[in-house]
């Protein structure tokens, strides 16, 4: 079956309540949002720089919880010509972990008619194992083509050899159980990687540009056609950054970084009109980007009935 064919005009093959995918036409390239699940996580983790109370007037501003809120898991599905690439792989499974509302990706590709057969092209943003997590299931590698190809910068590779948790702030138990994934990812798939250093285009107008911050190869992809433009902004982009972009997430690597990478790139969206999705974004996480004063406002695309 082939998968941009049964991107839209489609019932849902589940009984799930709520929409888990999202269809978005950029030129001739088509885009497919679908949710991997949420993740549970301390609010501490949207700023932990932030003095406390300021971080709880946000939250309270934004009608959140204040102790704990759900992140969402965006992954998308692009086809470019007789390509389908498949950007970041979703949670997966982790035993010690207790997230039983992540790890939703092959479910909800195969309730959305897509064949993991006919994934030309795994494009990476980082290595985090919400981003990697699906590829190291036990079953699925035996699903996936033999000739795929798996889009990484280089430094992420390197990075996830001797990884640096000296500056993030990740509730316990995260940093073993990232380690644990990227380490067997890479050895699971380290004949299937195409490594790059600053930028590649792996799909006709389907551009992968590292930015860091984030992790040292953090990547942001950048999709352009007939004038249309969008960018899947990895963990580069949470819902708090656009108010008060330089709170510092607790996954971030390198979080002065991060926050230099989230301005810039939160300046060019705004400037150019393209359009976002990223990760930890409410779902679909299709929106634009415009400019209050120093901040920066996120401004959601109508759903396209």
């Amino acid at each position: 079956m082939n998968a941009i064919d049964t991107l839209t005009g489609q019932r849902p093959a589940t009984s799930e309540l709520v929409p888990s995918r999202y269809a978005v036409r950029i030129g001739e390239i088509d885009v497919l949002v679908v949710s991997d699940g949420v993740l549970p996580l301390p609010t501490k983790m949207l700023g932990h720089n932030a003095d406390a109370a300021d971080r709880t007037a946000w939250l309270d501003d934004m009608f959140l919880p204040r102790e704990a809120c759900d992140w969402s898991l965006n992954v998308a599905v692009v086809r470019s010509g007789a390509q389908t690439v498949l950007i970041d792989a979703g949670l997966g499974f982790d035993p010690n972990l207790n997230l039983p509302r992540a790890g939703q990706l092959v479910m909800r590709l195969e309730a959305a008619g897509i064949d993991l057969a006919s994934v030309t092209d795994v494009v990476l943003t980082h290595m985090h194992m919400d981003h990697v997590g699906g590829l190291i299931v036990d079953g699925i590698k035996e699903r996936l083509r033999p000739d795929l190809r798996i889009h990484v910068a280089a430094t992420e590779i390197d990075f996830w050899e001797a990884p640096d948790f000296t500056h993030t702030a990740m509730p316990q138990g995260f940093p073993d159980a990232l380690r644990a994934a990227a380490k067997k990812f890479a050895e699971e798939y380290r004949d299937h990687l195409h490594t790059f250093e600053d930028e590649t285009e792996v799909a006709p107008g389907v551009l992968v540009q590292r930015t860091g911050g984030h992790t040292p190869g953090h990547s942001v992809v950048r999709i352009r056609s007939g004038g249309e433009k969008l960018m899947f902004a990895g963990d580069a982009m949470f819902t708090v950054g656009f108010d008060h972009p330089d709170w510092h997430n607790g996954f971030e690597h390198d979080p002065e970084e991060a926050a230099r990478v989230r301005i810039r790139l939160l300046r060019e969206l705004a400037d150019g009109g393209e359009q976002l999705v990223a990760t930890h974004l409410p779902f679909p996480s299709v929106g634009r980007v415009a400019v209050v004063g120093d901040t920066f406002r996120w401004v959601p695309t109508p759903w396209d009935y």
